[in-house]
């Protein structure tokens, strides 16, 4: 969330930061700000009611000890008075914050000064491109006309299974995704220094409310239910990404300056349930309500956020390098970045058989908003408890990776010629018919 005594003391900043997202939040400022002065005068209130209160108390013990006991009578009543008034105030004063918290919680993070201003992904600039779009002696099949030869995914009995939007990958296929994720693992561990951790699929509200996700999409998700107990509805959810759990390993902690900075990578499924309003009824893995990804979280002091980033950013593109596939990193512009990241770079991979690039990646420093939302902190050298700067990467996500690969992939006389790099864990260099 945002630094309440930031809104407070420079509100025109924030509406500005806030108005190049383009979606309206800046209007809320002022309802923000009259909540939290209605808040602020009932505590003042309060306070003061506690201080006449004291001095009625000492008051009281002054006359019961000169037997002045009608006067200390009196003085009883008018502290129960005061103690009923407190008693309205703080009623009053917990319900003026609760409806300001949710306020806040609707606020989205403020773009970092670097982000360019835009409206949509057609304003995004190109920071760099790796590599050369492959040329084919032949015209490039879709991954769907592959999947379908090799019998790598089959559609039609996922849908059986569990309707649009869902994959079954067989045989090779199957191998090729384990084998794509076990690489990307391996990688990150012995290469790049990341902690592999393995969380639960399901979370409680309060991680997706940590991370940004929660209350704003919250019709987005999987809400999970206990056998047909209807109240357990929504006390778990299916988690979006790995970044819902791993990101709220150390929530409400306070971690000391030695432990920072962390680097954790973790492989999960992801569920989206989102991906219904983009069309997903169509045959492909392009959308899909359930998708694979390794995802990459790094908690570091505010002064290497924006270094850890870059960082970040290297290690995803790691992995495409490797796998040899061509492919743009843009930088998103403030209309659209992500709810809780004030910086966010994409990868986009070159799929043939599409004639489009397609995200694979998005490594966003999110600063210390997320922090804020969980309740994390870090105790510096000075003793001071501040909060940490969370990233979260995509190392990368599948089945977009699947899809460039196969579509990369694919030779002249319908086989597969995989990258290297993952013979090992396929044992072989090629898939055929």
């Amino acid at each position: 969330m945002l630094d309440i005594k930031l809104i407070r003391e420079k509100p025109d900043f924030v509406r500005q930061r806030l108005a190049s997202r383009g979606a309206g939040d800046e209007v809320r400022v002022d309802e923000f700000l009259k909540l939290d002065e209605q808040r602020r005068k009932c505590l003042a209130e309060t306070e003061s009611l506690k201080a006449q209160r004291n001095r009625a108390s000492k008051e009281i013990g002054a006359l019961m000890g000169q037997k002045k006991l009608a006067e200390a009578e009196v003085r009883k009543l008018e502290t129960r008075e005061l103690g009923d008034r407190i008693a309205a105030l703080d009623r009053r004063a917990a319900g003026i914050d609760e409806v300001r918290n949710q306020v806040l919680l609707q606020f989205p993070n403020l773009p970092h000064e670097s982000v360019p201003q835009g409206k949509s992904s057609e304003h995004n600039p190109v920071v760099r491109t790796y590599g050369e779009k492959p040329v084919f002696s032949f015209l490039p099949k879709s991954h769907i006309e592959i999947a379908g030869q090799l019998k790598l995914v089959d559609f039609e009995r996922a849908t059986k299974l569990s309707g649009s939007g869902f994959v079954l990958y067989t045989n090779w296929g199957a191998r090729l995704e384990r084998a794509l994720i076990q690489f990307m693992l391996d990688l990150h561990t012995s290469e790049h220094g990341y902690t592999e951790v393995s969380p639960p699929f399901m979370v409680g509200p309060q991680c997706l409310e940590g991370v940004g996700q929660f209350p704003k999409f919250a019709d987005q998700y999987y809400g999970v239910q206990e056998g047909l107990d209807s109240k357990t509805l929504g006390r778990l959810y299916l988690i979006p990404t790995a970044e819902t759990p791993v990101a709220n390993i150390h929530r409400e902690e306070i971690l000391s300056l030695e432990q920072l900075p962390i680097s954790y990578c973790a492989y999960t499924p992801c569920f989206r349930g989102e991906a219904g309003a983009a069309g997903v009824g169509s045959r492909g893995l392009i959308r899909i309500h359930q998708f694979d990804k390794v995802e990459l979280i790094k908690v570091v002091r505010p002064e290497d956020g924006y270094t850890a980033q870059e960082e970040m950013l290297v290690h995803a593109e790691r992995v495409l390098q490797l796998l040899g596939l061509h492919y743009r990193v843009v930088l998103l512009c403030t209309g659209d970045m992500g709810f809780a990241s004030a910086r966010t770079f994409d990868i986009e991979v070159w799929a043939p058989g599409q004639g489009s690039y397609l995200e694979v990646s998005s490594v966003s420093n999110c600063e210390d908003f997320q922090a804020r939302r969980m309740g994390l902190r870090y105790k510096t050298e000075t003793g001071e408890n501040r909060f940490p700067h969370l990233l979260n990467g995509s190392g990368t996500a599948l089945a977009r990776l699947f899809v460039s690969l196969v579509e990369s992939c694919q030779q002249a006389d319908g086989s597969l010629l995989l990258p290297a790099p993952l013979w090992p864990y396929l044992r072989t260099e090629r898939i055929s018919g």
